[in-house]
């Protein structure tokens, strides 16, 4: 599973021209789901995002001290399968992205796992699936990419397996 983490000062999500969802101050994630991913890539990817320290501590001084829990902010979650594309010459290849049917119930998991782990009011998301419309104001920037350990050996084995394959 791959995210990509923005601190953002704002960020919503528009789907045929209505805000779906909407958070001030916090993180905007971009969730990709790999084909082999399973619960315990979702766990870890929401153990992460919310742990990272990417807030300054208004007290202390420290730029990188506080996450968003500790901030009292919020976390929007837009499901993204484009993440896993490939490009074969100048098309992209999603064959690694978990099919839409599997997938789904996966993401709809991992907005459980964060909205149970930190605090369901606080934690929002797209439609999955959707033509959605992504806002936001970054703060910063400030830009993470993270992927699951499991998802990262599945991405190298299959791009070596393709290598191979190929004669490169």
């Amino acid at each position: 599973m791959k995210a990509v983490v923005q601190r953002v000062a704002s960020a919503s999500v528009e789907v045929e021209g209505r805000t779906v969802s909407a958070i001030g101050p916090g993180l905007l994630v971009l969730v990709g789901i790999h084909d082999l991913d399973s619960h315990s890539d979702a766990d870890y990817i929401c153990r992460k995002v919310l742990n990272m320290r990417l807030f300054p501590n208004d007290k202390s001084g420290k730029t990188w001290d506080q996450n968003v829990m500790q901030k009292n902010y919020e976390v929007l979650l837009v499901s993204q399968f484009t993440l896993y594309g490939i490009l074969k010459g100048n098309k992209p290849d999603f064959h690694v992205a978990m099919p839409p049917d599997k997938a789904k119930s996966l993401y709809a998991s991992l907005v459980q796992t964060f909205q149970t782990t930190y605090r369901s009011d606080a934690v929002r998301d797209g439609v999955f699936g959707a033509m959605m419309k992504v806002n936001l104001v970054n703060d910063g920037p400030v830009t993470m990419q993270l992927e699951s350990p499991q998802s990262s050996s599945n991405t190298k084995d299959g791009v070596e397996a393709e290598s191979t394959t190929n004669g490169k």
